[in-house]
């Protein structure tokens, strides 16, 4: 398969731009040349709403990119460095400069464009895996809402997997929206597991069928998981007292943002 080069800002992931890149990976390794923050500026005239740091630890953080390379000088949005040569440069738009094609001819790229009705839709929430963790690596259960996922889930994400294979279960919409009020979830339970399950630190990502603080209840029997694991906020007297009935290893994180990028959470992005 032919290299694959997607170039851009890549700032406040939601959804669309992670299908745009699920779709570009399909044709081949997948490199995303990310721009700097003064890059940005000078192509767009607007700084990027998060900074270089945290943008290229979330891209870097999604299964269908390879490699992160970080731009921090070209011509114009219709260029590319100059040592790219071969492969095919992919884009969301029609790409109305001209430049574009001159671009790719004079690289040997082929320009392919991705329209949204091209997109992958949002898979089904599959079966949890029954398959005991026996001799393997332990079986991690997380759950939450992630209804604008940033870089803390992705780091929270990112510090279970080191306990063993994660699982994490997003609330069904009816369950959110108990807990939490009217107005919430913003994204469909599908969009949200499907963000989580894009991340590459997640074995699986489903969504509950349950109810209340335990709605993951119904997963957890046939996942039969050997950690429970939750950041601060998320630790319940409900979720401790039903793992100390079932026998499973109950752990809380800190919430604490990856080293060099600052705190996030979803109340404070929402609409950001």
């Amino acid at each position: 398969m032919e290299n694959v080069i997607v170039s851009g800002i890549f700032d406040n992931l939601r959804s669309p731009e992670v299908r745009f890149l699920d779709a570009a990976a399909r044709l081949g390794p997948l490199q995303a040349l990310l721009w700097t923050d003064d890059l940005t500026l000078r192509l767009t005239g607007q700084a990027p709403r998060f900074p270089l740091t945290e943008r290229e630890y979330f891209l870097s953080a999604l299964r269908f990119v390879d490699r992160v390379r970080v731009v921090s000088d070209l011509s114009g949005p219709a260029a590319l460095p100059a040592d790219i040569t071969g492969g095919r440069w992919v884009w969301a738009v029609p790409a109305a400069d001209a430049g574009v094609e001159e671009t790719c001819r004079q690289a040997g790229l082929r320009c392919a464009v991705l329209a949204a009705d091209c997109l992958p839709a949002f898979p089904p929430s599959p079966a949890p895996d029954p398959r005991p963790s026996a001799n393997g690596p332990k079986k991690v259960l997380v759950t939450g809402c992630y209804d604008w996922l940033h870089t803390g889930h992705v780091r929270f994400f990112e510090e279970a997997a080191e306990y063993g294979d994660l699982y994490v279960v997003a609330g069904n919409d009816a369950n959110v929206r108990n807990l939490k009020g009217e107005g919430h979830p913003m994204q469909t339970q599908a969009e949200r597991r499907y963000m989580v399950g894009a991340v590459r630190f997640v074995h699986q990502a489903l969504v509950s069928s349950g109810w209340g603080w335990l709605d993951a209840l119904p997963e957890i029997e046939v996942l039969r998981p050997d950690i429970y694991l939750v950041n601060e906020d998320g630790d319940k007297e409900e979720k401790r007292a039903f793992c100390a009935e079932q026998g499973l290893e109950y752990v809380v994180l800190k919430r604490l943002p990856r080293p060099g990028l600052q705190p996030r959470s979803s109340t404070d992005l929402r609409g950001f």
